[in-house]
């Protein structure tokens, strides 16, 4: 499988707003922009591997695009995946010729609410991008 072409103006605009997310949100571990086949677009990341958590958003985002599908529920958005020490948003950007994932990981100090807000700007931006 290649990486899929996407405009460079796409690709600086990703990691200029992973950057501000991580720097602005209290509590997140990682920003990561990527395809949805499992390639990083852009990171910002305290530590970790973008490319794992890039294929990790890929497979996420295939579960809740079956799941969204199966139960008719329209076309899916975001997931959360919560643990005992944090948790993990999923977040699709439905745009035309590059369908992204957006994934944010955030300790136990994130306040859950401010991210998904954030997420949620994140995918508007890039969708209209």
């Amino acid at each position: 499988m290649t990486k899929p072409h996407l405009p460079a103006a796409l690709k600086t605009l990703a990691q200029r707003e992973a950057k501000a997310m991580l720097a602005d949100v209290g509590g997140l571990t990682a920003v990561v922009v990527a395809t949805v086949d499992g390639f990083d677009v852009a990171s910002a990341m305290r530590g970790g591997d973008a490319a794992r958590v890039a294929a990790m958003a890929s497979s996420i985002s295939a579960i809740c695009a079956v799941v969204s599908q199966e139960a008719r529920l329209g076309r899916h958005r975001c997931v959360t995946i919560d643990t005992e020490s944090g948790f993990a948003v999923v977040y699709s950007v439905h745009r035309p010729g590059a369908e992204l994932v957006i994934n944010a990981i955030a300790d136990g100090s994130a306040i859950l609410g401010q991210v998904n807000y954030r997420m949620a700007q994140f995918a508007k931006t890039l969708a209209d991008a």
